[in-house]
């Protein structure tokens, strides 16, 4: 089972995520702030993260840092799952590094593609 950490300070967005994850059928870690995220991240290495981008300590770009800085977690695909939709947000994101690219408020289809094809390209 591939697992998923959600790094997500909304609780309806993480319930959303959540949800939609575990009904297919991968396990999920949830973390509500960046600190939690990149521990979260060190100590189960999950097969992707999805990572808000305003989060309430460390933001979300700084998170994917330093989870990319760390040799055990370098490789995990992060996504930006964010409310910050503009072509400018866009782009500081792509130049960030992020593995892909999740909108707020969230189509279904689109999240879920998103994810299969970020996990296709880390197999286990």
């Amino acid at each position: 089972m591939r697992t998923i950490l959600i790094v997500e300070d909304n609780d309806k967005n993480m319930k959303l995520a959540r949800d939609v994850l575990q009904a297919k059928g991968y396990a999920t870690l949830e973390a509500v702030n960046g600190e939690d995220g990149v521990r979260l991240a060190l100590a189960h290495k999950p097969d992707m993260v999805l990572m808000d981008i305003q989060l309430p300590d460390i933001n979300g770009v700084e998170a994917f840092r330093r989870i990319r800085a760390n040799a055990d977690t370098a490789s995990v695909p992060v996504v930006a799952f964010t409310a910050s939709v503009t072509p400018m947000d866009r782009h500081r994101i792509t130049d960030a590094g992020f593995d892909g690219f999740i909108g707020k408020p969230v189509n279904l289809k689109e999240f879920l593609e998103t994810v299969r094809k970020t996990l296709e390209s880390r197999k286990p």
